[in-house]
Formats: C-alpha cells, sequence, structure tokens
C-alpha cells in the first residue's frame, strides 16, 4: 500500500465549469503531493461566461463537514473560499476554533482567501459578510491572499505600485492575519506581476513576466491551494508561497480556452502521457 500523503482542507463553493472554487482547488492540491479535502459552502450554476445562479449549504452544514474531516483524516493546512454570507462565515470561524485551526503556532495552518470580488472587480459579499471577514476570519488567519480589488474594498487601499502594495499589506495585516499575500495580477497594463509577501516586519517580493493569455480563471484559487498544500507538507511561510508561485506561473502558462468566455489555469502541464500499451 502507498503511504498516505500530507491532507489539506478547502472550504469553498462549487464551480460547475470545473475552472474555479474548490474544483480547481483540488486539482492544485493534487498536483502539489496531498490529498485534497472538501466543506462545500455553495453551489454555483456557472460556465466560462459567468454565475447564472448560486444554490447556498446551511451554515450548520458547512461546520459539519469541516468537523467530520477534521474528526476522522485530519489535515495539516486548511483554507477558505467562496463563503458567500455572515452566517456561514459566522460557522467556520465557529468550527475552526473548535477543530483547532487557526494562525497560532500550536494550531493547525488557516489561509484565508477572501473571494469578495469577481475577475472583474464586481463585489460579491453584502457588507455584513465583508465585516465578518475583518472581524472574524482575517484575525484567525495565518495568511490570508487578496486580489487587488479585495484589498480596495476590504482595506480601502488602491495599489498602484510597490508603495502603495506595502501600504496595503500593512492595514491588512492591522485586520489580525499574521501574513498577507497581496496579489498583483489585476494591475492590468504591467508588464510584470509582482506578488508580495508581508509578516508585518519583513517583505518578500514574488516577480515575473505577465504571461500573455485571456485565460486566467481559477488563478487565485489555484495559487492559494498551492500555498495551503506547500503549508500542510510542513513548508515555512515563505517556501510555501515561493512554491506556490511556480506552480502557478506554470498553471498559468499552461492555460486554454473552455467555452465562449474565459478558460482556466491548468495543472496538465504536471500530467504525464500514459503509454497505454
Amino acid at each position: 500500500m502507498s503511504e498516505t500523503p500530507p491532507r489539506a482542507l478547502t472550504i469553498a463553493g462549487s464551480d460547475s465549469g470545473g475552472a474555479a472554487g474548490l474544483e480547481a482547488d483540488l486539482r492544485a492540491m493534487t498536483v502539489c503531493g496531498v490529498h485534497g479535502c472538501v466543506a462545500v459552502t455553495a453551489v454555483t450554476v456557472q460556465n466560462s461566461l459567468g454565475v447564472s445562479d448560486v444554490h447556498l449549504v446551511p451554515p450548520d452544514v458547512v461546520a459539519a463537514q469541516v468537523r467530520a474531516v477534521v474528526g476522522d483524516i485530519g489535515v495539516g493546512a486548511a483554507k477558505t473560499g467562496m463563503l458567500a454570507t455572515a452566517g456561514i462565515i459566522e460557522a467556520v470561524a465557529a468550527v475552526v476554533d473548535e477543530v483547532g485551526i487557526g494562525r497560532d503556532d500550536d494550531r493547525t495552518p488557516f489561509l484565508v482567501d477572501p473571494v469578495a470580488a469577481s475577475m472583474y472587480g464586481e463585489p460579491l459579499l453584502a457588507d455584513d459578510a465583508m465585516d465578518a471577514i475583518r472581524t472574524l476570519l482575517f484575525p484567525r488567519a495565518a495568511l490570508v491572499t487578496p486580489n487587488l480589488d479585495e484589498v480596495r474594498l476590504l482595506a480601502g487601499v488602491t495599489v498602484t505600485d510597490r508603495d502603495t502594495a506595502r501600504k496595503a499589506a500593512d492595514a491588512l495585516h492591522d485586520l489580525g492575519a499574521r501574513w498577507v499575500l497581496v496579489k498583483g495580477g489585476h494591475l492590468h497594463g504591467s508588464p510584470e506581476v509582482t506578488d508580495l509577501l508581508s509578516d508585518g516586519e519583513r517583505t518578500w517580493e514574488f516577480a515575473g513576466p505577465r504571461i500573455d493569455t485571456p485565460n486566467v480563471h481559477g488563478a487565485g484559487d489555484a495559487l492559494a491551494s498551492a500555498t495551503c498544500a506547500g503549508l500542510a507538507r510542513g513548508l515555512a511561510m515563505p517556501d510555501a508561497v515561493a512554491y506556490a508561485e511556480r506552480y502557478i506561473r506554470r498553471a498559468v502558462a499552461a492555460s486554454y480556452p473552455l467555452g465562449a468566455g474565459t478558460g482556466p489555469v491548468s495543472p496538465l502541464w504536471a500530467v504525464a502521457d500514459w503509454d497505454e500499451s
């Protein structure tokens, strides 16, 4: 029998198009060498053109999924994705406290990907849910991974360059997260993509040339999930982020068109060709 791999948990919504959400999370986690478990928060009616409907999972059922997975299988790290409502966020905050997931050193690392804005910049959360992310999830987070539109909505900082990225990281760190990763992919017009990691005192920059592709659906989910996988495998935070940055650059380079809209970033570069003979 093979050895059981490290385990990681995603608490997120489902994307019926398979490009983002927990489907993207599981694709990235698998390629990054961990067994992915899920707590489903919502079922979306979604394709490459966008989301046309959402069915929310009751908060107590979301919490029960987390409790069931951690109590039996155990996880080395956990992350959030789309949480949708203040009620679900409150349930997640309570259950992660219960099962030992959080930002402190003696607890399982908790990565908060605050899915608060679409890839086009539109808000995805009501005001009370946005406040719940700030007040309930950030103080529990080992790492938060907002894109630039989410930075603007959550911290009121518009990022235009490295100085404002550092200002944004400081503002988000003040909300309670131990580490902050400000993702620069939405700074359109820049020939480089620079992500800034900060612990409130030191900063690390991960920069590379912008890859010329419109097919970037699920990129934020995949980056957060690859980081979560690195943490589940025991990497220190800067090393886990560096590991995920290498993964996402290859996934963006391997992205492909899908449907009539935006295609997904892809883990398929890591899949070996099978010789069926």
